[in-house]
């Protein structure tokens, strides 16, 4: 069963902010030392680190980037400049540290350190992704579609053809997970939907004879699986069959490969996933666990005893991570991270503890960034309700400006605290912007994230119109206020429109929600099975409507996302 694509949601709000701003953007230039923050300059100069992979003793790292050359995978040092080495990017290290295998032009290569000559291990019009180097450095498994589905393979670091595991492993479309060789390099944990296709389970296929099994049956998978050092136990995010499926606030679980048994890890907080796109690692004695753990907008990594006991935090710089891996002695981590004043660069922590390092400098400099103000709100209910707030950089006592509500994506994920650069050009252009992390979310515990289930976008949706009222009332505010999102923000935006369109006062809460001749609608695109125009907002400058439109896009998600 195939799913469709979702349409690129920023497009949506870049075509309409062009619209509001006369259509013309303004070309990428230096300014106070950095970028500047334009619609063109968001798309077309917002590089940056992409993911990193620690070598095994964790003296190196080999950091994939884009940058105005295009995508490289970089070699990077605690210290010391780091040196692009080649062309392409999804970096395995081979277990000795003597190399990596990587991804480019749509095959697998192999390059030692010192050297720029790779080899090309796969020759062929088809797909590879997610390579993970054996134990023993004789060969790579891999994901590909080839077969029609998303199958492992191997194939021989000295070359040949690929020689395929697994039959109907996961759907064609489902590209979230990689293979995990056990420590003696004899089987592949892997996750695969073959017993049901709403289900997640951990399998295991003998890499010699090709025969699978069948291992977890009791909790849906949201991580890669990842052996202990002694190859008795398997460790994993996950969440409970028998409960909601949730996303960013996991369980860590333990499976035993021959006893058949899984349990989850007992500690006082969660660990999280991010959309799938984090593991855990296991500490290089095999005691302990690392993996990251989402509070308030931020990430952390946090350790936690593989017996079980009480999480403590390792770092305390939070912001967004977008890779994250830990070396296999133990000894460091490194982060992809961002914050509201940086974008994606890879920071170096040695998990002995102390202050992390910044060893590469790819994100953009970017000209004006603000680090919002953190900002809690009363809703409709009494809860308190998280918020972010941006304003304008250039305004003096008495002015005041039009408002906008941001509202995220994912039901139950949450607005993290990152270089929010649509919001940050928003409120460049003169708007008071209000991202909030309505109820449901993840980050704040929970029964939090409880709080909407078989309820989604109702409170959801009064969230939002709570920080429209919060908004409106400001002494910056000119009392217009707009909203805005995308994926099950689109969702929610409609939702706030259609559930509360009116103020217990004559002012209007929502204006956008009447019919305005002043609105620019533009296009409709497909997104999943349904399609919504988005429209155009009215800059600060245009006084010719007391209106402001709705930016929106909303599409449905994934078998697997519960938003």
């Amino acid at each position: 069963m195939r799913r469709l694509l979702p349409i690129s949601t920023s497009s949506v709000l870049v075509a309409s902010l062009l619209l509001a701003t006369g259509g013309n953007a303004a070309p990428s230039q230096e300014r106070d030392g950095g970028v500047e923050i334009t619609l063109e300059s968001i798309h077309l100069s917002n590089r940056g680190a992409i993911d990193v992979a620690l070598a095994p003793d964790g003296e190196l790292a080999a950091v994939t980037a884009t940058t105005s050359a295009g995508r490289h995978v970089w070699l990077a040092k605690p210290s010391g400049r780091p040196r692009p080495w080649v062309e392409g990017g999804g970096p395995s290290w081979l277990a000795d540290g003597s190399g990596i295998v990587y991804r480019h032009d749509g095959d697998l290569w192999q390059v030692d350190i010192g050297s720029e000559r790779p080899r090309r291990l796969t020759n062929d019009e088809h797909d590879e992704r997610a390579p993970v180097v054996s134990p023993d450095g004789t060969q790579v498994a891999f994901y590909s579609s080839r077969s029609g589905a998303q199958d492992i393979w191997t194939v021989s670091m000295t070359g040949g053809p690929p020689i395929r595991l697994t039959t109907n492993a996961m759907s064609l479309d489902d590209a979230r997970f990689a293979p995990a060789w056990s420590p003696d390099g004899t089987t592949i944990a892997y996750i695969s939907n073959a017993a049901d296709y709403w289900h997640d389970d951990v399998w295991l296929v003998d890499v010699t004879s090709a025969e699978t099994s069948q291992l977890s049956t009791g909790l849906m998978a949201s991580s890669t699986p990842v052996w202990s050092p002694d190859g008795a136990q398997i460790a994993l995010l996950g969440t409970a069959k028998d409960e909601y499926w949730y996303e960013d606030l996991a369980y860590i679980y333990l499976l035993d490969p021959v006893e058949r048994t899984e349990s989850i890890v007992p500690m006082q907080i969660w660990a999280t996933d991010w959309l799938h796109n984090h593991r855990l690692f296991w500490t290089g004695d095999g005691t302990s666990l690392a993996f990251l753990y989402h509070e308030r907008g931020d990430l952390n990594i946090w350790s936690v005893p593989a017996a079980g006991g009480t999480a403590t935090r390792v770092t305390n710089i939070g912001g967004a991570v977008r890779s994250f891996h830990v070396a296999n002695d133990g000894s460091a981590a490194a982060l992809v991270r961002s914050v509201p004043t940086r974008g994606y660069d890879v920071d170096y922590v040695s998990l002995n503890g102390g202050e992390p390092t910044r060893i590469t400098r790819f994100a953009p400099p970017w000209s004006g960034l603000q680090d919002p103000i953190e900002i809690a709100y009363r809703s409709f209910d009494g809860l308190y309700i998280q918020g972010f707030l941006y304003k304008p950089p250039f305004y003096d006592a008495g002015d005041e400006f039009p408002a906008l509500v941001h509202v995220h994506g994912g039901g139950t994920n949450s607005y993290l605290r990152r270089d929010n650069l649509i919001e940050q050009y928003l409120a460049s252009k003169g708007y008071l912007v209000l991202a909030v992390n309505y109820r449901g979310g993840s980050g704040f515990g929970r029964s939090f994230q409880d709080l909407s289930i078989n309820d989604w976008a109702n409170r959801q949706a009064l969230d939002a119109t709570a920080a429209a009222d919060f908004l409106r009332d400001l002494p910056q505010s000119n009392g217009k206020v707009g909203i805005y999102g995308y994926s099950y923000g689109g969702i929610t935006s409609m939702a706030a429109i259609a559930r509360a369109p009116w103020h217990s006062t004559p002012r209007s809460r929502w204006p956008a929600s009447t019919t305005s001749p002043t609105r620019t609608p533009l296009p409709t695109g497909w997104a999943g099975s349904s399609s919504r125009p988005a429209t155009a907002v009215r800059p600060r400058s245009d006084r010719r409507s007391t209106r402001l439109a709705t930016l929106s896009r909303g599409y449905p998600t994934s078998r697997r996302r519960c938003s």
